[in-house]
């Protein structure tokens, strides 16, 4: 279970990874699709997949998404067009679920005594993993193409169903609740309707027909479901939490954190993948493996900011290390905006913000735990890992809308983007954390104080990390 959550750990990263070859090959500028379609699905069906998991067992479903997710990897690998792509990329997010399934799994059926230490090493391993993946995938890419990305997951997968399905035992603990469809299709669709009218506004214009009835159509699903989500009994999510201030704030920084994380990666390859002969005021030319040197420090810092946070969260508070964090996302995304004509400054900027990265991932659980009340963990946990996935697969898309406005040259069937363009595409990002600066500054410092921050070790806090730490990107 543990290497099926290092495989999610590093799906965002082997995309990043490949994308600039992926743009190049379909001939397409909407390759922030393959890590929105990846992560949008996974959020909306995390919430059903909880439910059924309860209801007829955790291992059974955890099977079921793993075999989704290969399908998906399948389907990747041998897509002969873009859009097929997509949909392969769409149905391996069913990873994404099986995050808080392995967790929940391992607090139902290991030995109580273990539970802690085995949460902590599947943790551990899903940072540590960071480090090394962009070599291998730079690799893979360089030798055997884009598709060796799906393939190696495929196979992976394969590999590691049948191994956990032996060594792992199903969960005894049942229990019934409704399943909220509708609002899990007016939720996805409605997002995903307003996401292709803001991705293609640049190409079809802002005040297309085709545009506007994107824009409109998915405005009216995403109203529709808030209307659903507050007639019906159990709904998908329960707005009814964000009446409530540290809930809320909790919830928008953290998926904030995560916005800002996807789209500096996803820029990123584009960045250092273009050769600096075209004169463009960036780019330095290099391949995916050695794409590498600019991936790793930021995985390696991402690691070390979790440790910090583990040394120091008890003396300081979580909103401190969080606020901490944030302003080191905002200060060294909004300076790869400013200067990114140097290798050295580029690689230096990316490990301060993988460091603030590391800092607000693992600030987050601590944070729940610290400002909100503690009957409301577990379901501010739900919430929070919605919006950790939403927010990522809402703003690259944003940031790309931008870029795709900004194209200076096409090359072979590759599109280059202006140096202002690059430039616009981080501040979004830095602006994302500022945001979440303003947005942790307001949370209430008094219930911080008074917070137990040692339950973290304990189940429950267990459980609150199952639901509120997606992989890193």
């Amino acid at each position: 279970m543990g290497l099926l959550l290092e495989l999610l750990s590093i799906s965002y990263m082997l995309i990043s990874i490949a994308l600039p070859d992926i743009s190049a090959h379909y001939q397409t500028t909407q390759g922030a699709w393959l890590l929105t379609a990846f992560v949008l699905l996974g959020a909306v069906a995390s919430p059903l997949i909880g439910k059924l998991a309860d209801t007829h067992g955790k291992r059974k479903l955890l099977m079921v998404c793993i075999a989704l997710a290969a399908l998906g990897a399948f389907i990747s690998a041998i897509a002969p067009s873009f859009g097929i792509l997509v949909i392969g990329r769409a149905l391996t997010g069913m990873l994404n679920p099986c995050l808080f399934l392995v967790y929940t799994l391992i607090r139902d059926v290991f030995p109580k005594r273990t539970i802690a230490m085995s949460v902590s090493v599947v943790i551990s391993g899903m940072g540590l993993v960071a480090i090394p993946a962009p070599f291998l995938a730079g690799w893979l890419v360089d030798n055997f193409g884009f598709r060796s990305m799906f393939w190696f997951t495929l196979i992976c997968l394969v590999v590691l169903a049948p191994m956990i399905l032996l060594t792992t035992d199903e969960s005894n603990q049942r229990l019934h609740s409704r399943l909220d469809l509708v609002g899990a299709i007016l939720l996805g669709t409605g997002i995903g309707s307003a996401l292709v009218g803001i991705s293609f506004g640049p190409d079809w214009g802002w005040t297309a027909p085709g545009t506007l009835a994107y824009l409109l159509g998915g405005v009216a699903l995403l109203v529709a479901w808030i209307v659903s989500a507050r007639r019906i009994e159990q709904p998908l999510i329960d707005l009814r939490l964000l009446t409530n201030r540290p809930v809320a704030l909790t919830t928008l920084t953290s998926g904030l954190v995560y916005a800002n994380g996807a789209v500096y990666t996803t820029i990123l390859p584009f960045m250092a993948m273009t050769p600096g002969e075209l004169g463009l005021g960036y780019g330095f030319g290099v391949d995916a493996e050695g794409f590498a040197i600019y991936q790793a420090p930021f995985g390696a810092a991402t690691v070390f900011g979790g440790v910090i946070v583990g040394w120091v969260v008890r003396r300081v508070g979580p909103r401190v290390t969080m606020i901490t964090g944030l302003v080191l996302m905002t200060a060294g995304t909004a300076a790869t905006a400013l200067s990114h004509e140097s290798k050295a400054s580029v690689i230096v900027f990316s490990a301060i913000v993988g460091l603030g990265t590391g800092l607000g991932y693992a600030s987050t659980p601590n944070l729940l735990l610290a400002t909100v009340p503690q009957s409301l963990q577990a379901t501010t946990g739900a919430l929070a890992s919605v919006s950790q996935n939403i927010l990522p697969a809402v703003l690259p898309v944003v940031a790309f809308s931008v870029l795709n406005s900004k194209i200076a040259m096409e090359l072979d069937g590759a599109a280059f983007y202006s140096d202002n363009g690059i430039t616009i595409g981080y501040l979004i990002a830095a602006a994302a954390a500022a945001v979440a600066i303003i947005t942790a500054l307001a949370l209430p410092r008094k219930a911080e104080q008074q917070a137990d921050l040692q339950a973290v070790a304990d189940d429950a806090g267990a459980d609150v990390a199952a639901a509120t730490a997606p992989a890193l990107p």
